[in-house]
């Protein structure tokens, strides 16, 4: 005998066996058989119950790592894995019962099409001798029920001779199965609706109308069902509904009736746990509503159009870029940017590039709105395309050229990978602020790079400090510098010299995105502190605030809407840099931005200490203080966040020592930072000479 009816219909025959021969009557064993089956599977049921309670309890923070991480779900599913595993959760629980439900069913249909062997221990052999006698194929499900209706109409009875079968086992079988009753209700529990119709019919209409029942009450009442999307709930509600059709209309009535049973229960079950394990003792519902409207909220803003003509114009683009792009061979430098904003990390080295050399500069962005394009009118040999961050990842597998230059870290970690057909192309990170580079990206996150351009001697021992640690092979390491900084800083002094004293106060206002950044955290007590006292103060959203959190940046907008526009303004333009420049004093907590003012202005900046910023929690392994945490207090002032309401006597004192600080910024500079003012050309000079030695040794 098969597995099935080893592992499953052996000990559920056992039990129709048993409820049958207690109540005598087959309809009300099939009842009997369903609520035992419901007692006995109780544990599995509680289980399942406490599960999807946990699972509902962790979904507030679930839904926020789906905002926070907003497009990458390569980072979400690992770090919801890590919550998963933090709380001991199992997400394959989920399709137990689902599992259970097919096991039951398939144990059920082969129990109901076989009673000589589950109800009356008639043995294999005489079985087949019985059906031989008949002429009755084994490979028909109903065979068995075939027999049963011979003993009953007569055809079969204890005085038949069957090849195989002994007389005493003969009559003992005409005894018992003759006068088995099949009836239920006035229904032949053996026919198969199909066969017959009439008031039979009514057999499949009832299944779908209680299966449909009880997917209504989960979807109201259990505590996992209830939190799932629309399309989660009525998809898993159709399928129920049309496999209970199908049941009820192509197996025998007495299968039909277990499951109509079967989903009754079920929904009798679903309340009685909800009463003994209540999840609203266990779920922060109103967390769960607050994450849930901030993932919509977070869906919704910036949400493309597929309808609109600019949604399709923009895939038409797309599609012309993308062949474009693969059409074109021999491409020796690729530089790949996510927004408008990065170019300016790029300019003046792709600058140095085109005026040293004749080679073209292909330039994916994922932004169709790039200034890229208009820089290109002017420069034939850069060449832009636009392609969404979707086809990135399926392009960079497949990408071919010499060198690829990008300022996204975590390559080969998540979304972004090395090309799978040509693994000889460098790549190059350019960064894209001063900072550190072992606390403030992702462990690993520049692992997969060939080549870093270093800022200046901090990111060099940190790089070569984390090869040590971690076993890595060594890289190539520029000294690079950081063109944005030399252009701030060229910026900056003309700035200062054209800059009018008009007895206002320019105060930029500059946080990071991580959680508790200022915007989140205390920016209405800045802005309740300083508004008031003459200034003018330039709140700049880092990009990917305004990326993720889109809707939140549009509710602070909203709330100091009516506010003096000469006092207070926000400045959602990223790839200007006027505010850096001009103003006075910068409020920061972790923002790289903050060694860009100070260097490029030589004025201080204030730190607010909120949450830190700290991407990876194992950077204490290397043995080296970030400057993030080094320079707080250097380059400037560092207040906890109770004490924004100081402000404006630290703004005065900060204005009162403007020399001092002055000096310290301007050595602080000239010691962190490689190449002031020809960063880019060493960036050009080491590419070209890389490129040059690659074409070297392809001949």
């Amino acid at each position: 005998m098969d597995t099935i009816t080893y592992y499953v219909c052996l000990p559920l025959g056992m039990l129709m066996k048993g409820c049958w021969m207690l109540v005598k009557d087959y309809g009300l064993a099939i009842l009997l058989f369903t609520l035992a089956t419901k007692i006995v599977l109780l544990p599995v049921s509680i289980w399942i119950q406490k599960n999807s309670i946990q699972m509902v309890k962790l979904q507030p923070e679930i839904n926020n790592l789906k905002v926070k991480y907003q497009g990458q779900s390569d980072l979400i599913a690992e770090e919801q894995m890590k919550l998963f595993k933090r709380e001991h959760y199992h997400p394959m629980l989920s399709i137990i019962p689902l599992v259970l439900q097919i096991l039951l069913l398939l144990g059920v249909v082969h129990i109901i099409y076989h009673p000589l062997t589950f109800l009356f221990g008639a043995s294999e052999g005489t079985i087949e001798a019985l059906a031989a006698h008949l002429d009755i194929s084994t490979a028909n499900n109903s065979f068995q029920l075939k027999i049963v209706e011979a003993f009953q109409d007569g055809t079969l009875n204890a005085g038949t001779a069957v090849d195989g079968v002994s007389a005493a086992t003969m009559a003992r079988l005409s005894s018992k199965v003759g006068a088995f009753d099949l009836k239920f209700l006035g229904m032949n529990l053996s026919v198969v609706p199909t066969t017959t119709w009439g008031w039979y019919t009514l057999i499949p209409i009832l299944a779908g109308a209680s299966s449909w029942i009880m997917c209504h009450t989960q979807n109201l009442s259990n505590v996992l069902q209830h939190e799932q999307g629309a399309a989660n709930k009525y998809g898993i509600m159709i399928l129920s509904v049309a496999l209970s059709l199908y049941l009820g209309l192509g197996v025998p009535v007495g299968i039909a009736i277990y499951w109509i049973a079967s989903n009754l229960l079920s929904i009798a079950q679903m309340y009685l746990l909800n009463l003994a394990i209540n999840p609203k003792k266990y779920v922060d519902y109103e967390a769960l509503e607050k994450s849930r409207e901030a993932l919509e909220k977070m869906k919704a803003f910036g949400a493309e159009d597929k309808k609109s003509e600019e949604y399709k114009a923009n895939r038409q683009r797309e599609k012309a870029d993308l062949k474009r792009f693969k059409h074109i061979v021999n491409k020796h430098v690729v530089f790949y940017s996510e927004k408008s904003g990065f170019y300016k990390y790029y300019k003046d080295l792709i600058a140095e590039l085109l005026r040293r050399s004749n080679l073209s500069v292909h330039y994916i962005t994922n932004d169709p709105k790039d200034v890229i394009f208009e820089v290109a009118k002017d420069e034939p040999r850069i060449k832009p395309y636009y392609v969404s961050l979707k086809k990135t990842a399926t392009l960079m597998m497949l990408i071919e050229t010499d060198m690829f230059v990008m300022t996204t870290p975590d390559l080969n970690k998540y979304y972004l990978k090395r090309s799978f057909i040509k693994s000889d192309i460098e790549y190059v990170y350019v960064p894209h602020d001063m900072m550190s580079v072992h606390m403030s990206f992702r462990e690993g996150a520049l692992d997969a790079f060939d080549t870093i351009f270093c800022t200046g001697p901090h990111v060099e021992r940190e790089v070569r400090a984390t090869e040590k640690v971690y076993e890595l092979k060594e890289k190539t390491l520029v000294q690079f510098g950081y063109p944005l900084a030399d252009m701030l800083e060229t910026e900056g002094t003309k700035a200062n010299a054209e800059k009018q004293d008009t007895g206002v106060k320019e105060i930029l206002i500059a946080p990071s995105w991580q959680e508790d950044n200022l915007l989140d955290s205390c920016i209405d007590g800045i802005i309740e502190a300083l508004y008031a006292d003459g200034n003018h103060i330039t709140v700049r959203p880092h990009p990917e605030y305004a990326k993720r959190f889109g809707s939140a940046l549009d509710d602070l907008i909203q709330r100091y809407k009516d506010y003096d526009e000469s006092k207070l303004t926000f400045e959602l333009n990223f790839s200007a840099n006027k505010s850096i420049y001009s103003s006075d004093v910068l409020i920061t907590d972790w923002s790289g931005v903050a060694t860009e003012f100070c260097f490029a202005t030589k004025r201080p900046a204030v730190f607010v200490n909120t949450k830190m910023k700290c991407p990876n929690p194992n950077y204490t392994k290397i043995d080296l203080t970030p400057v993030e945490i080094s320079l707080r207090n250097e380059i400037g002032v560092a207040i906890e966040k109770d004490e924004v309401h100081k402000l404006p006597e630290i703004l005065q004192n900060l204005s009162d020592n403007a020399e001092h600080y002055k000096k310290v910024i301007e050595d602080t500079h000239q010691n962190m930072i490689f190449n002031h003012g020809s960063a880019a050309k060493v960036g050009a000079d080491y590419i070209l000479r890389s490129l040059a030695n690659k074409k070297t040794q392809k001949r």
